[in-house]
């Protein structure tokens, strides 16, 4: 084994043990060893083990992305990081936190794990006090990038646990969210990619099936774009509907713009907002702004304009930094909401774009009417002035983690902790199962995570705060990629058992203000590794929501917190809204429930009792 040069903490003594807690705090940032797994062996062969001979790993610093790193500049896949660091163990918890890991990560301490990560941009922190020893400690770090910038590239930091709280704070904590419109926070959004969701692929195989959409629950539509398809570099046989000829025209697969505005005065009709994804950072290379301003286009070193990154070939990137063509994309919007009449905007990769330019083209919309306007990212800035709505990628990344067991159920709570102490106050996050990017290039998600996964976290997403979003085709739990480039059909014959789930949930969140306004408290339950429980109240409206991650069946018991959320009440009873069961909660008495693998149970106030 070979040692870095150790970051040794140099503490004060001090009176109490509190005092030396509190004095403590060790970076881990600077000179680690590094690995390239490009074969994913590293697990099997224990690279994380002190007794591995890691003396051929590259020396690297920390924090920075490993495209930085000599060689490294188009890697994607598995890459490690090891160290050893010397600490005197003061009293208390500690935690090692890291303000940043692209994309997902994976920790081990003295060679024992501690857990790991799942998602791109989220601070995380695991409490490691279990495998920490006084002196020499070693930690490896597997980080599994996906595509983009990959490693640990913010620093890393050992600290008692209960300072993390202050740690993980963002800059925006406490500061006010954007104010959303009333539809747009009781959103049930459906995303329609056109070429699946009907035989005749277009608006009128849509405009067809709305009240079918509007009978789920749906309350906002949101198409995949409809703007004429790029054929210059297109990719497969119809090309990527993200490559965008005009932005003013429409795709003549899907019909004219007569068509559309027919679509969507139906869709008004039937008591439906409907939005549409703008790709506002690149074009077809064939498109008209290409054509008419090749100075809006970024251009590399010899002056050739430029994909946004390798893979995407058959785009070229804007450039925002064109004045013009920020008032000209900002006036294209506006003919969209004003003169065509949509609700709103999925802006496609939105960190991609300036946020100033998400901020000023919203300001613009906002003098027109209230609208939608959801980001494709997830980081808290969008919230402020720009975007009512980003990506949950938290929640999702965390779905096939917890239903394979391979970590606890709290997981979820460091998860909306984080969320907590990092977004606005009244950030609204999209929760989702899939989405077009995730069907199309991972799994469908009745296939990622079986038909008792796929209910279970379906429930989740429509229970936790948020917007619950469906893909086309989730109400048949549809098993078929959807490609991007050709036309591939949902098969509507497949048992509508999600489509009813989908229903029953929309309805309880119609009928309760809890589930689309209310606060979320977590319950205590046992065993804490499977059972995830929790309220939702808005005033006198509260439901409870008991879900079981385990493949097996479970005795959940919940330690309800009666006097936070029933103050004064001598006992309450809820029923059960699919079964009409009632249980009665009353102070000290923990409330035990049957539940079967991957099952849940959700109850409503019956009867509050007074004291």
């Amino acid at each position: 084994m070979v040692r870095l040069l150790p970051l040794i903490l140099l503490a004060v003594m001090a009176v109490s043990a509190s005092a030396q807690e509190a004095a403590f705090r060790l970076p881990l940032d600077g000179e680690w060893l590094f690995r390239v797994d490009s074969l994913k062996a590293g697990i099997t062969e224990g690279w994380y083990l002190d007794s591995l001979d890691h003396s051929s790993w590259e020396r690297v610093q920390t924090p920075k992305y490993w495209e930085d790193y000599p060689g490294m500049a188009s890697y994607d896949g598995w890459g490690w990081f090891y160290r050893t660091f010397i600490v005197d163990m003061p009293s208390g918890p500690i935690s090692l936190h890291f303000a940043g890991v692209d994309d997902d990560a994976v920790v081990w301490v003295n060679g024992i794990e501690m857990g790991g990560h799942a998602g791109y941009t989220d601070p995380f922190a695991l409490d490691v006090t279990p495998a920490l020893r006084s002196g020499l400690n070693s930690v490896a770090v597997l980080v599994k990038d996906y595509g983009g910038g990959g490693g640990i590239y913010k620093p890393v930091t050992l600290i008692p646990t209960r300072l993390i709280d202050e740690l993980l704070k963002g800059p925006y904590y406490g500061t006010p969210a954007l104010k959303s419109a009333d539809w747009v926070r009781d959103a049930v959004i459906y995303c329609v990619y056109l070429r699946s969701f009907s035989p005749e692929g277009n608006f009128e195989g849509l405009e067809k099936r709305l009240p079918a959409l509007k009978d789920l629950g749906v309350t906002v539509l949101w198409l995949l774009p409809v703007n004429p398809v790029g054929e210059k570099n297109r990719k497969g046989t119809l090309g990527s509907p993200y490559a965008v000829r005009d932005y003013y025209g429409i795709n003549p697969e899907f019909g004219t713009l007569q068509d559309f505005k027919r679509l969507l005065a139906a869709a008004k009709r039937e008591g439906m907002r409907l939005i549409i994804d703008l790709v506002a950072n690149h074009t077809s290379w064939d498109s008209k702004l290409i054509t008419d301003h090749p100075d809006w286009f970024r251009k590399d070193d010899r002056g050739n304009i430029v994909s946004p990154n390798p893979d995407w070939t058959d785009v070229a990137a804007l450039d925002y930094t064109k004045p013009a063509l920020r008032r000209s994309m900002i006036e294209m919007m506006r003919w969209w909401v004003k003169d065509v009449g949509i609700d709103g905007f999925r802006c496609d990769v939105a960190e991609l774009v300036p946020n100033d330019f998400w901020e000023e083209a919203r300001a613009q919309l906002n003098r027109i009417k209230p609208v939608m306007m959801l980001a494709e990212g997830s980081l808290p800035v969008e919230h402020v002035k720009a975007f009512d709505l980003t990506y949950s990628w938290n929640v999702y990344d965390a779905l096939d983690i917890l239903l394979q067991g391979k970590r606890p159920v709290t997981l979820l709570d460091q998860i909306l902790k984080n969320e907590r102490l990092q977004f606005p106050s009244g950030s609204i996050r999209m929760r989702f199962t899939t989405n077009h990017d995730k069907n199309a290039w991972d799994s469908p998600a009745v296939l990622k995570f079986g038909t008792d996964g796929l209910r279970l976290a379906t429930v989740l997403v429509n229970t936790l705060p948020g917007v619950p979003m469906i893909y086309t085709g989730e109400e048949v739990a549809n098993d078929r990629k959807l490609s991007l480039f050709e036309k591939v059909g949902v098969d509507w014959t497949r048992p509508r058992e999600m489509g009813d789930l989908w229903k029953s949930l929309i309805a309880v969140r119609r009928s309760h203000l809890a589930l689309s306004r209310g606060d979320m408290l977590r319950v205590p339950s046992m065993p804490e590794e499977d059972i995830f429980s929790f309220f939702r109240a808005a005033g006198a409206d509260k439901i409870l929501v008991v879900l079981n991650f385990s493949t097996e069946s479970r005795i959940a018991t919940l330690s309800v917190p009666m006097e936070k959320i029933f103050p004064r009440q001598g006992y309450v009873k809820m029923k059960e809204i699919s079964s009409g069961k009632t249980i009665v909660l009353q102070p000290g008495q923990p409330q035990a429930m049957a539940l079967e693998p991957r099952g849940y149970r959700i109850f409503a106030i019956e009867t509050p009792g007074k004291r």
